[in-house]
């Protein structure tokens, strides 16, 4: 087993995990539950994904650097290349004239 990324939190822990398992990559999350008990820790712990099959460990980051930066793209703004309207990065139909992100 090897350590594989460390999450922000347990949403996306959960979202990487199931990506990785739909491509065929067994992993486990380990201190899910420890960012419940900070004040009680001395440092903060954020769930940490770790790949069973060491085999599948550089597919595994991969496909996590993969996931990330469609998540960063995703979250970009753009420009609607019809009207022209700036729009914000989390819509994916332009609010001023209806079209479709490209």
């Amino acid at each position: 087993m090897r350590k594989l990324y460390e999450c922000r939190d347990r949403l996306q822990a959960q979202m990487l995990l199931d990506d990785l398992e739909s491509h065929h990559i067994e992993v486990v999350i380990l201190g899910d539950y420890l960012t419940g008990a900070a004040g009680e820790l001395s440092a903060i712990q954020f769930p940490v994904l770790w790949v069973v099959q060491d085999d599948d460990y550089t597919r595994g980051r991969q496909l996590i650097d993969e996931y990330l930066t469609e998540s960063i793209q995703a979250s970009a703004a753009w420009q609607c290349a019809r009207c022209g309207e700036l729009i914000e990065g989390g819509f994916e139909i332009c609010w001023n004239c209806l079209s479709p992100r490209e």
